[in-house]
């Protein structure tokens, strides 16, 4: 990981005809660039070549349940606010090898995963998938024990913010205090800002990596009015959430609530698809699946993506501690918002909305948590 940068440098602004230019510097320095792309009706990241593939005049609109793309006159590159894939899938890939074994002679020759030279350069990483990566990098990096796969990913990769001047409909990030303005962890963050006769970026540097690509592009130093602009846009955005999270006490009221009827109501309409969690840009269940080849000549342990939401995942020598969908769904819930305080030292939700988007049947975090509050009060 890079260190940020000690001193606050005064913003920038890159116009619009000079983005293609920070994108050749960061291929120049031997970055492969990844962001966002529309690809079957929605925005997902994925390699890009050049500054077309982005989702350029592109909006999306988000309801529980319910995700559509607009095309709109306007040709913003970053319109959109957050599709179903998280930056997750390039530090903590869903398919993992861990090792393979060979057979050879009378015994096996083991061989380690070997960890990709490829240095990623992530363009438009919102601020709630900033605070995402930096959960992860308390859970993989600075707890007991360091994952050697996220590490020598994490340590290749530069992060493109984009700040948020129109929050989704199923947004509360500012309830979370994770956006709509990029605060740290990033390399640089920009606010785009269109207006009748011009198109750029107010530009902030976070680490001495993204200062200098930053220098080897064409810049100049922000004015206050255009500071104020981007000011004036984010704040407008903090303001028109389009959810809420009263997160006062949060932790204490689950605990408290654990045997709380609810749980059942909101499992009639959950399908236990396993969704939520596959969006969500913190969640990291895993399993480990051991496969072998027809001869029996190689072996592989593989590591994949799990979910608290499926039967086998809680499975132990007598069956499932799990074994209903309220279960699974208290799991999830509390966990996310109660229990990984305890365990990591921050909540597990970043208001990003996707399990809301996302949830087949609109099932909505921050109606369950309000709906459990009101009627805890009156008791």
């Amino acid at each position: 990981m890079k260190k940020p940068s000690s001193k606050k440098q005064q913003p920038s602004i890159l116009e619009r005809k000079h983005f293609p230019d920070l994108l050749a510097a960061l291929v120049q320095k031997g970055y492969q660039l990844i962001g966002p792309t529309v690809r079957a009706g929605a925005v997902v990241y994925e390699q890009l070549s050049s500054v077309d593939n982005l989702p350029i005049g592109i909006k999306d609109e988000q309801n529980g349940g319910s995700y559509r793309l607009k095309k709109t006159k306007e040709p913003t590159l970053f319109g959109y606010v957050v599709g179903p894939h998280s930056w997750k899938k390039f530090l903590h890939p869903s398919k993992l090898l861990l090792w393979r074994a060979r057979r050879k002679n009378s015994g096996f020759l083991i061989e380690k995963e070997e960890h990709s030279s490829t240095k990623l350069a992530c363009i438009g990483v919102r601020p709630c998938e900033l605070h995402a990566i930096t959960i992860q990098d308390k859970i993989f990096l600075n707890g007991s024990f360091v994952d050697a796969s996220y590490r020598e990913r994490r340590k290749k990769i530069f992060l493109l913010a984009v700040n948020c001047t129109r929050p989704g409909g199923t947004c509360f990030c500012t309830s979370m205090n994770t956006g709509p303005k990029a605060t740290a962890n990033y390399d640089l963050a920009m606010t785009e800002i269109l207006e009748k006769d011009r198109h750029y970026f107010l530009v902030e540097v976070g680490t001495p990596a993204g200062a200098e690509i930053l220098d080897a592009v064409p810049h100049s130093r922000a004015a206050a009015e255009e500071s104020a602009v981007a000011e004036r846009k984010l704040a407008k955005a903090a303001r028109t959430m389009g959810r809420k999270l009263n997160t006062r006490g949060v932790k204490e009221l689950l605990y408290k609530n654990y045997e709380h009827p609810h749980w059942e109501k909101v499992a009639a309409r959950c399908l236990t698809c396993t969704n939520c969690t596959m969006v969500c840009p913190t969640c990291f269940c895993s399993t480990v699946e051991d496969v072998t080849d027809l001869s029996g000549d190689v072996a592989e342990r593989w590591r994949k993506w799990d979910s608290c939401y499926t039967m086998d995942f809680s499975y132990i020598h007598g069956g499932s501690v799990r074994t209903t969908g309220a279960a699974r769904y208290r799991q999830w819930l509390v966990h996310k918002l109660a229990t990984w305080q305890d365990q990591f030292g921050t909540s597990g939700c970043v208001g990003c909305g996707r399990c809301i988007t996302w949830c087949p049947v609109g099932i909505d975090l921050t109606q369950e948590v309000e709906v459990i509050r009101g009627e805890s009060k009156k008791k």
